[in-house]
């Protein structure tokens, strides 16, 4: 039986997802990076190394995310890309002949546009705190209440108030402000979604096209106060995949099935890796006026690989 492993590994969460030849999901996790994202690889694939279907052997590896170049080498991935490719694969295998993908993770945000399965246009918003999971973590804490309780409540609201959603300081100090004249906390917590949705449709979305199907993807779509918010200022269904948290991971792990042809042998380095020590560092080069930021990786005390300049000089491991 051949398996296909993806990872996302991003500034919040790290996703780990086992798919069979024909895309079906086997299993996954989901965990904390916590800033190491080596250390959450490693406890990742301890974890879904012990799930792996008797008989069932790795025959290629996927990475994305924000730390992708490191644990692309870390774990020998046999394919290594972006986010937007593998949100993007990701959707149209769940919902072929989609053509927007909505995606709000822990610190950032992006749009995705396709036609006819290929990438025409995408947006990413990296700088602004404001829709992200993150900052509605933020508000459902500084307002005592369970995230998983944030969405209910805001399908309750009769009357949402307005909530400044620009900037996520802003927003902050606006609720603040609005439970001071005594609004109810569903409607606060509607207005929210809404300009959080309001702020994403005018920044990211801002120019693109916007056609169903269109598919929600990222940790915030768990969020169904987000999810209606959307539906009601694009006037469109909104659909929201059952493993939508992990959907990244899946893109990987579909996409190192489709490079790995027959008779390719991975270069996934095994379960084991995960009581292996790797050790990452840097330092900056000197030798023209880029001053570069080299990333070392060792594993075991032994330089496994660098990357980070522009002219290639550190790559060679004899630089």
């Amino acid at each position: 039986m051949k398996v296909f492993l993806g990872i996302d590994v991003g500034s919040v969460s790290t996703n780990l997802v086992m798919v069979d030849a024909e895309n079906n999901l086997i299993d996954y996790n989901y965990l904390l990076t916590r800033g190491q994202p080596i250390q959450a690889v490693q406890e990742g694939m301890k974890q879904i190394g012990d799930k792996l279907p008797p008989g069932a052997s790795v025959s290629g590896v996927g990475v994305t995310g924000s730390a992708r170049s490191l644990i692309g080498v870390a774990v020998g991935a046999d394919v290594v890309k972006n986010e937007i490719t593998a949100h993007a694969v990701a959707a149209d295998a769940e919902m072929p002949g989609v053509q927007t993908v909505l995606e709000l993770g822990g610190q950032d945000s992006k749009i995705i546009i396709l036609r006819h399965g290929v990438v025409t246009d995408f947006a990413m918003n990296t700088v602004c705190a404001a829709g992200t999971g993150s900052f509605l973590d933020h508000q459902a804490a500084r307002l005592n209440i369970p995230i998983e309780d944030f969405g209910r409540l805001a399908l309750n609201s009769k009357h949402p108030v307005q909530i400044a959603g620009r900037c996520s300081v802003f927003a902050e100090s606006d609720m603040v402000h609005k439970q001071q004249m005594g609004y109810k906390i569903e409607d606060i917590i509607a207005g929210l979604c809404e300009a959080l949705v309001r702020n994403y449709l005018n920044n990211v979305g801002k120019g693109k096209e916007i056609l169903a199907p269109v598919v929600f993807q990222g940790g915030v779509a768990a969020n169904v106060g987000i999810k209606a918010a959307f539906e009601s200022a694009l006037g469109l269904e909104v659909i929201v995949p059952e493993h939508h948290h992990v959907m990244g991971a899946i893109g990987s792990a579909l996409l190192a099935r489709s490079v790995m042809k027959e008779g390719r042998k991975s270069a996934f380095r095994g379960f084991a890796l995960s009581d292996l020590e790797y050790e990452a560092s840097s330092f900056e080069c000197n030798g023209c006026p880029n001053i570069c930021e080299i990333i070392n990786l060792s594993l075991e005390g032994e330089l496994l690989a660098r990357w980070g300049g522009r002219c290639g000089k550190w790559e060679n491991l004899n630089g």
